[in-house]
């Protein structure tokens, strides 16, 4: 019997197919769903530090007076009954994912600036929680910030919450930094235990007839794994962190690709949203399949296999890719970009 378990964030997984946060895990039946179905952990919907300053302050008031001087209103944000729910709440659904599973239950919060909403940390770890992903979402539009300093935010950021919880800390990360291993490398330093790879930002729309700018979510494709699948080759063996494959893991051999890059899990949830939740079945199926018949023992064994650090060809994930890959271009894809 191939054995599928894995270790992530020092937690023993039965195997590494975990849910990520999304609408799916706000229920209690579902995350039982989830369990059923063979999920090795699940991460929940995300607490978003504005809600946290809702109940520090009152923010409200704050933001709504003289927006119209500001190109970018913050009244934009939510009014406080369109989120899901509170700060007392998501511990509260901590408490009762706990009860309700066996499986790691990982939080998740949503922040994308240092202070005192990184505290809240302290309160998921003692409602339950086995690990902590932070994700950190932030797009800077300060002409004066540099780059430096907004990677000094993000760390700034993960230390805080190393120091005040005892928990495993993970970051999500947008891939949009100018050294992606530097950094990995610095986080690692500030006390994350594992890198998300990675972060999708969720690009604004026009409403043509309204003349509005809209929110507008588009679920991933599988095309959305090759960056992370690079990265994650790249950091395996390198970095002291565990690392999460997310974003268009739809079906078992996107799970078996990451893996064999370094990947200690695979995140998914828009195939989950897709194809309904009991689809894990036929994930789990097929990737045991795939390793019983490629003779792997088990998927430790599979783990980073095909890494940079382990790649008879290290160039492969670098710029001689790129240089070989845009000389085989096929001819009549050629001539069509020339038209």
């Amino acid at each position: 019997m191939v054995d599928l378990s894995t270790v992530y964030l020092g937690l023993t997984l039965k195997n590494p197919l975990v849910v990520s946060a999304s609408p799916l895990s706000e229920d209690i039946s579902s995350l039982r769903r989830m369990e059923d179905a063979g999920a090795g952990a699940i991460v929940l919907y995300s607490l978003f530090e504005e809600q946290l300053r809702r109940e520090q302050i009152d923010l409200h008031h704050h933001t709504t007076y003289g927006t119209n001087s500001f190109a970018e209103a913050l009244t934009y944000f939510p009014e406080p009954e369109e989120y899901k729910v509170g700060p007392d709440g998501y511990l509260e659904h901590i408490r009762k994912a706990k009860a309700a599973v066996d499986i790691p239950v990982i939080a998740s919060i949503n922040g994308s600036t240092p202070g005192g909403w990184t505290n809240f940390a302290l309160a998921m770890q003692a409602a339950g929680a086995d690990a902590l992903e932070l994700n950190v979402y932030n797009i800077p539009t300060d002409l004066d910030m540099s780059g430096e300093m907004v990677e000094q935010n993000l760390i700034e950021i993960v230390r805080a919450v190393r120091n005040t919880v005892s928990i495993p800390i993970a970051v999500k990360l947008s891939p949009f930094y100018s050294n992606m291993a530097n950094l990995a490398k610095k986080l690692a330093g500030a006390g994350a235990n594992g890198l998300v790879l990675f972060n999708r930002f969720y690009q604004p729309d026009i409403d043509l007839e309204a003349l509005e700018v809209r929110p507008h979510v588009l679920l991933s494709t599988p095309a959305a794994m090759r960056l992370p699948l690079r990265w994650i080759a790249i950091l395996h063996g390198r970095v002291p962190v565990d690392l999460a494959g997310t974003s268009g893991i739809h079906k078992a051999e996107d799970v078996i690709k990451m893996l064999m890059v370094g990947a200690n899990v695979t995140m998914m949830a828009a195939t989950l949203m897709r194809n309904g939740i009991d689809y894990l079945r036929t994930v789990e199926a097929e990737v045991r399949f795939w390793l019983q018949d490629h003779e792997y023992d088990s998927v430790r064994q599979m783990i980073g296999s095909l890494s940079q650090k382990n790649s008879g060809n290290p160039a492969a994930f670098e710029r001689a890719n790129y240089i070989r890959s845009i000389s085989t271009i096929p001819d009549e894809y050629a001539r069509s970009y020339r038209l």
